[in-house]
C-alpha cells in the first residue's frame, strides 16, 4: 500500500492541524492505520493508532486529550487531528499501514513520506 501524508505546515502555539493520509494500491480497509512523529534529534515515537473499522482508537499519553483520529474509509484516508498545540509538538509526522492495533513502529509495514509540522510559541 502507497500513503501519502499532507497537511503539516507551521502553526502557532494553541492552534490546530489536520493532516491526512491518503492510502493507495491495497484495501485500505484491511489495514490499522497509525502516526508517529520524529522531532529533530529524537527518535520516533507513537502518536495514535485506530483500528481497521476505525471502531477503536488509541493514543499516546502526551497527546490524548488533544489529538484525535479518524478514517473514512470512502475516501482512503485517515486522519490526525491535533487542538491545543505546543511547541513540544513540532516533529515530521508519519503515517503507517499495519495489521495489528500495535503501537510500535516495527508493527506496520508501510509508511508514507512525513509531514513536517511546526509549532511556534
Amino acid at each position: 500500500v502507497q500513503l501519502q501524508a499532507s497537511g503539516g505546515g507551521l502553526v502557532q502555539a494553541g492552534g490546530s492541524l489536520r493532516l491526512s493520509c491518503a492510502a493507495s494500491g491495497r484495501t485500505f480497509s484491511n489495514y490499522v492505520m497509525g502516526w508517529f512523529r520524529q522531532a529533530p534529534g529524537k527518535e520516533r515515537e507513537f502518536v495514535a493508532t485506530i483500528s481497521w473499522n476505525g471502531g477503536n482508537t488509541l493514543d499516546a499519553d502526551s497527546v490524548k486529550g488533544r489529538f484525535t483520529t479518524s478514517r473514512d474509509s470512502a475516501k482512503n484516508t485517515v486522519y490526525l487531528h491535533g487542538n491545543s498545540l505546543k511547541p513540544e509538538d513540532t516533529a515530521v509526522y508519519y503515517c503507517a499501514a499495519g495489521r495489528r492495533f500495535r503501537t510500535s513502529g516495527a508493527e506496520y509495514d508501510y509508511w508514507g513520506q512525513g509531514t513536517l509540522v511546526t509549532v511556534s510559541s
